[in-house]
């Protein structure tokens, strides 16, 4: 009698990657790809000038964001393609509001720029150095980068506030401060990001 041997368990290479099969199932990337269909219609709501709407679904989207990632600390669920997920979905929905303010002349273009300037160079950067040393650059959000987002949702929030007819009293000084603290944070991981590499290559600097 030919006995089947069970299947042996992932090796912890393969967990460490995150790849194994329904892990992108799990709660946390749930709520995170939620977020990401629920952009198409802060989009909608928001072109067709329902700023209440697309406030509503603006404050969900914030809410799931601070969801996935306690989710994922409380029951150890935490995922290399959720790393990638989490960070994709803020740019896109921060990115995608920005653009449609700015558009709106709501928000100054001048800030647009600065958010967009700050994640091409930390998107260029990533793959740049992923090409120079072959290795995978490790995924994790400083301070800095936690706080530029919590400004720009701030940004956004009083944005739609504003359209929707609440007073913007500090509104000017909210934009200055992203302003600052968006480009602190694209300092800072341009910074980090060379200290990653001088690591794995010495000599680059010399």
């Amino acid at each position: 009698m030919i006995q089947r041997l069970p299947n042996p368990p992932p090796s912890d290479q393969s967990r460490a990657r995150g790849f194994a099969p329904g892990q992108l199932l799990n709660l946390p990337n749930l709520l995170t790809l939620l977020r990401i269909f629920s952009i198409p219609v802060f989009i909608a709501f928001l072109t067709k000038r329902h700023y209440h709407d697309a406030l509503a679904i603006f404050a969900f989207c914030a809410l799931t964001d601070a969801l996935d990632g306690t989710v994922a600390r409380w029951f150890d669920a935490r995922t290399e393609i959720g790393a990638f997920l989490d960070p994709f979905a803020d740019k896109l929905l921060l990115v995608s509001a920005f653009i449609v303010l700015a558009i709106e002349n709501t928000i100054p273009a001048w800030l647009l720029g600065v958010v967009i300037i700050r994640d091409v160079v930390i998107v260029s950067g990533y793959f740049m150095l992923s090409f120079f040393t072959g290795e995978r650059v490790p995924v994790r959000p400083s301070y800095l980068g936690k706080a530029s987002t919590f400004m720009q949702l701030c940004c956004v929030i009083g944005a739609l506030a504003g359209l929707g007819g609440v007073s913007q009293r500090y509104w000017s000084g909210l934009l200055y401060v992203t302003l600052a603290v968006t480009a602190l944070s694209g300092m800072h991981y341009a910074w980090r990001g060379l200290e990653w590499l001088n690591s794995r290559e010495p000599g680059m600097f010399e």
